[in-house]
């Protein structure tokens, strides 16, 4: 992996005519987590798309770059809600996923690799059919993982799942993306105040910071500062406009 790079996202965006976010000024710190909190149709998934590339519909007015020059494209990793993994393909072969659609010779070692990092090496002929929601989810990652890309980007990848997995799932993901630019959008208070070296929340009229996390994650989730991190948060998520 290259070097992790800062990213920034400046101005403001549109859909068929329609305000959809902004103006406003995201900056991500180079090899940290930054957390993008707010309430359903603020415009967080539309914002990580557009760093992403797949803002397509998406009229975007403004500055989207990295603060080495380097252009973002061929850098970004993906990771959904939902785990988009195809049925018929068994754990290995959603894995090598990427390279299958790029047209490029998988690595079925590399990918045994990553299932194992991620505790499904075991489960590497079965069909998604045969996981749990947990177990598909780690294939996900296991699938961004193998793309090795220094900017990850984590669209409520863990929103689905009970809360024993999300808390399991929430510690793999920090130990394996350490050293990233990742930018986690999500709805949870809680996940942000355990994850967040940085947390931004949005809503109708832009983005705010907190106070900032005093200490690095991955943080206790009974832990004093992540209860008081969640409680503020829950009151800016509360306050109007």
């Amino acid at each position: 992996m290259t070097e992790a790079p800062a990213v920034t996202v400046e101005g403001s965006a549109r859909i068929s005519g329609q305000p959809l976010f902004g103006p406003l000024r995201l900056e991500m710190a180079a090899g940290s987590w930054t957390c993008l909190l707010g309430p359903s149709g603020v415009g967080k998934s539309s914002l990580l798309r557009l760093v992403a590339g797949l803002g397509s519909g998406i009229d975007f007015v403004g500055t989207l770059a990295a603060n080495d020059g380097e252009p973002l494209e061929g850098r970004i990793s993906y990771m959904a809600q939902d785990d988009l993994l195809f049925p018929w393909l068994t754990v290995l072969e959603n894995t090598q996923l990427g390279a299958r659609l790029r047209r490029e010779t998988p690595d079925p070692a590399r990918a045994m690799n990553m299932l194992e990092r991620v505790g499904l090496s075991d489960h590497a002929s079965k069909r998604p059919a045969q996981l749990s929601g947990g177990q598909k989810q780690r294939v996900a990652l296991a699938r961004t993982l193998i793309e090795d890309r220094p900017i990850a980007l984590l669209d409520e990848p863990f929103s689905a799942l009970d809360a024993r997995t999300r808390a399991e799932m929430q510690d793999l993901a920090a130990r394996l993306l350490a050293g990233r630019t990742v930018l986690l959008v999500t709805h949870e208070p809680g996940e942000a105040a355990r994850l967040g070296h940085k947390i931004v929340v949005m809503n109708e009229t832009g983005l705010q910071s907190t106070s900032g996390p005093k200490s690095d994650p991955v943080r206790a989730i009974t832990g004093a500062e992540t209860l008081s991190l969640q409680s503020e948060l829950h009151e800016l998520l509360m306050a109007r406009p």
